[in-house]
């Protein structure tokens, strides 16, 4: 790490890994960290399914699954730096086709056009978008912002719903993260996924004022400081602030009672295809693609930034066992149906067949 960043190969987010010479099944990697200021005890021992042998609190680089993928698939590579070279990237950051089309092109926009960096990004994407033969969008709203915002010819963006993450679902039983250890046996509202000031925690602690005999559980890593949030928060507030492991996931979902996600804006997003695996009860903003899970009767909805309305959202639905069953009932059909991988996988293939037909 060291030797690497004094020589500029790897920056502040470049990361250096090393199949363990003691067992080739496992491989050592830093915990969350610019290489520079790697020490030993910072380093962590991963097998090849990524799950850090000894992190003890400590967060793992997210591109760790890159490394492991390496390592399963070539016995002969024995290191994998990863780094964002000044040589490459002008190659990232322009518009200009660098090969010859010999193929058509099919981008999934998760997004539709960035949240954060400015009008200048938005348009540099939107460029980026018509150079493509196809594009998919995740939802109906997503694909009108692509032709209406991004300038899509309408014969070239299509709707393919995120499937749900039903191979998480299918993790077996684990017990919740260390924080959560003593249950509180009361019902939880369980908010989940990286901290970002777009998915409006603030709003959410604001209407969660006043609401007895339930726990709310923000369970994430924080993307900026979350000190004041949690200084203004009250006991039935409990708080994970990192970044947890596919079982811990899965121990929180199983044991929330309500998934709530107040977003001030959004397309889609993977908290929601992770509720609809559990068959979790949510409660969303109307934003985005949200709305059309609430026309299948899968979620509730409330005005984005609406404290008042979230408020009175979390208090009836609290109360409302079995308003909250036929919500998860519904989440689940989503799962079983319209969400699911082979239904995913076939309208993939249709596009894909329509273009090389």
């Amino acid at each position: 790490n060291h030797i690497l960043a004094r020589l500029g190969v790897v920056d502040g987010f470049g990361h250096v890994s090393v199949r363990d010479p003691r067992d080739p099944a496992h491989y050592l990697l830093a915990r969350s960290m610019a290489p520079a200021l790697v020490a030993a005890p910072d380093i962590l021992t991963y097998d090849l399914n990524d799950t850090a042998l000894d992190a003890n609190g400590r967060t793992g680089y997210l591109e760790r699954f890159i490394h492991g993928a390496i390592y399963r698939a070539r016995s002969d590579v024995v290191s994998v730096v990863h780094s964002h070279s000044p040589a490459v990237l002008p190659f990232a950051d322009t518009d200009v086709r660098l090969l010859p089309r010999r193929r058509p092109l099919v981008i999934t926009a998760h997004d539709i056009l960035p949240r954060e960096g400015g009008a200048g990004l938005r348009a540099a994407q939107a460029a980026l978008l018509r150079h493509f033969d196809a594009v998919i969008a995740h939802s109906a709203t997503g694909r009108d912002r692509l032709i209406n915002e991004a300038g899509l010819s309408p014969d070239r963006v299509h709707t393919i719903p995120h499937g749900a993450f039903s191979h998480l679902a299918a993790l077996p039983l684990s017990p919740l993260p260390i924080e959560l250890e003593n249950d509180p046996a009361k019902p939880v509202v369980l908010s989940f996924g990286l901290i970002r000031p777009y998915k409006g925690l603030d709003v959410l602690l604001h209407a969660w004022r006043g609401v007895e005999g339930a726990e709310l559980w923000i369970v994430g890593r924080p993307r900026f400081d979350i000190a004041p949030l949690r200084a203004g928060a009250g006991p039935s507030v409990r708080w994970v602030p990192r970044f947890v492991s596919d079982d811990e996931l899965a121990a929180c979902f199983r044991r929330a009672d309500l998934v709530v996600l107040p977003y001030r804006e959004i397309e889609q997003s993977g908290v929601l295809a992770t509720a609809l695996a559990f068959g979790s009860p949510l409660l969303a903003s109307d934003v985005g693609g949200f709305g059309e899970l609430a026309q299948a009767g899968a979620a509730r909805l409330v005005p984005p930034g609406d404290a008042a309305a979230l408020h009175a959202a979390l208090i009836e639905l609290l109360a409302d066992a079995p308003e909250r069953a036929r919500l998860g009932a519904a989440a689940t059909a989503l799962a079983a149906g319209v969400a699911s991988w082979p239904r995913v996988a076939e309208l993939t293939k249709a596009v894909y067949e329509a273009l090389v037909s």
